[in-house]
């Protein structure tokens, strides 16, 4: 199996976790059954959308053979990442998805900040006739 999406020095918890489940020959739906939370959450644990909370990490770890020093960090005991016997991907690809993975979170962040302004609006609208009111 050739995966040239991981990269040691780019990886994120989520490439950690998808690494070591490919490693361990499981599929989402399989892990996902094993630590007892739906296969979204964990694609979405993969994609880094969300965290695992600190008592799934450990479950993770130890089902999937890797420290938990790993697969926060990517420090220490690791599995081998897939197609660790394949060249590594050029810098512009690299490149790119270090890009792409910027634009992720500032995507996430400023969705989070409209959201917060769209709720402050939605009270001062609210609040508006009581002040003319008066």
């Amino acid at each position: 199996m050739t995966d040239s999406w991981y990269s040691d020095d780019q990886a994120t918890l989520g490439d950690r976790l998808a690494a070591a489940r490919d490693a361990g020959g499981l599929t989402q739906n399989e892990l996902a059954q094993r630590l007892g939370v739906r296969a979204k959450t964990l694609r979405d644990w993969e994609n880094d959308l969300s965290e695992p909370r600190a008592n799934r990490l450990q479950m993770l770890a130890a089902l999937l053979g890797v420290s938990l020093r790993w697969l926060l960090t990517g420090e220490g005991d690791d599995v081998s990442p897939p197609g660790a016997d394949t060249p590594q991907p050029d810098p512009a690809l690299k490149q790119a998805l270090s890009d792409l993975r910027a634009l992720r979170g500032e995507l996430l962040r400023m969705g989070e900040k409209l959201g917060r302004l769209e709720k402050t609006l939605r009270l001062q609208t609210a609040l508006a006739p009581e002040v003319r009111r008066e």
